[in-house]
């Protein structure tokens, strides 16, 4: 009897983990991208730091997810299984950072990592098709334009895995959304996640571009973070404005507020800068860096930081007017795609009996920090363990 045959478009973590599976599963799996190599995006992702997933406690981990369907994906291929995986079916060992990330032990390559996953899915069978771009597909045949013709692949299920529209360079490009809104399947437009703020009369503090404000609590709405803030030319960055970026999208009104120094309440600052000799001793001794010091000065005129509690007022809220968040083709990753009301548990398009879509294409958010990559492997897990043949 001859194997069902899977036509999997897109060759990022999503997508190779959904072919995976078929392909233990005794399915005729191939690969499609329209790109000359497979998982740019990946391999892109690793320059920073290429951080895996996350160690985090699986009842905290979960809840980094916006989405029940994608928490439920979490469930059933977590980030134990996955460093499993990468263990014992890649032959990658992995390590835990000091921030809690798990990374590639010491020396290992984000392309090692890939080429690794590659050779074992060429060892199972599977067929790789590069430089092969999406035309239009229906239930049970995929058109790609490949060399300047058409090429129609029949084949008895598809699943598409072609990312979001952040890091057009890597091929992650979000063209596909006109295509499925076409065929009358429920998309959403794309926007910012895990970006930076640019924020309004910036001019003064873009001097302080690159310094970081260390040790800081960002507030945005109901949203609190405690972390570490980069200042750039045009605003913030770093974990914590990623985090609150759902906030801002959901409001974008708010004033973004940062305590400067959350160790101590508002009295205890008072009591130091009233001892002091002036305010930038006092300041000092609160034990504030020179940015923090500088930045509080560039908000604060000359009588005011002579008073003690607008100083305090100012350490423990300095807030500022959010403008925008980066343009997408700059940030980590979307929001957006194809709404998760329009899939099954399975994650199959309802509309559209056979076709399956994975990872960042699915309209779901989580922060930096591994539980991006891990909720596109989770995704891509369910589809290949659940989908029927």
């Amino acid at each position: 009897m001859t194997a069902k045959k899977v036509c999997i478009v897109g060759m990022g973590p999503a997508g190779l983990m959904a072919g995976t599976q078929l392909l233990l599963r005794g399915y005729d799996v191939h690969f499609f991208d329209h790109k000359k190599a497979a998982g740019r995006k990946f391999l892109v992702a690793g320059h920073g730091g290429f951080n895996l997933t996350h160690s985090e406690p699986k009842e905290l981990f979960v809840e980094k997810y916006n989405r029940p369907l994608i928490q439920e994906a979490f469930q059933q291929f977590d980030n134990e299984q996955w460093i499993a995986f990468l263990r014992d079916f890649i032959g990658i060992e992995t390590f835990v950072g000091s921030s809690g990330k798990i990374f590639p032990v010491k020396g290992i390559k984000p392309i090692e990592v890939l080429d690794n996953w590659l050779v074992k899915l060429k060892s199972l069978g599977s067929i790789f098709h590069y430089s092969h771009s999406l035309l239009d597909f229906d239930r049970h045949s995929v058109t790609f334009l490949y060399k300047e013709k058409t090429v129609k692949v029949e084949c008895d299920r598809i699943i598409l895995a072609m990312g979001g529209a952040s890091w057009t360079k890597t091929g992650s490009t979000g063209e596909w959304l006109q295509l499925l809104q076409g065929k009358n399947i429920p998309c959403l437009p794309f926007q910012s996640s895990n970006s930076g703020f640019e924020m309004e009369n910036w001019e003064k503090a873009s001097e302080l571009e690159g310094q970081t404000l260390k040790n800081v609590e960002i507030q945005l709405g109901g949203m609190k973070r405690l972390g570490d803030v980069v200042i750039s030319n045009y605003g913030l960055e770093g974990a914590p404005i990623y985090y609150v970026n759902s906030e801002y999208r959901e409001n974008r009104n708010e004033m973004l507020k940062i305590d400067l120094k959350p160790t101590k309440n508002p009295e205890e600052i008072i009591s130091v800068l009233r001892n002091a000799k002036n305010t930038t001793e006092g300041l000092k001794n609160l034990k504030l860096s020179k940015t923090v010091i500088q930045l509080i000065k560039l908000r604060t005129n000359k009588e005011e930081f002579s008073s003690p509690e607008i100083i305090a007022n100012r350490i423990k809220g300095l807030t500022f007017q959010i403008t925008s968040q980066r343009p997408i083709d700059e940030v980590i990753s979307t929001v957006g795609g194809i709404s998760l009301e329009a899939v099954s548990s399975t994650f199959e398009l309802k509309n559209w009996e056979n076709v399956y879509a994975v990872g960042e294409m699915l309209d779901w958010d989580a922060p930096t920090g591994g539980y991006l990559i891990q909720g596109c492997v989770s995704t891509g897990f369910v589809v290949g363990t659940k989908m029927k043949l």
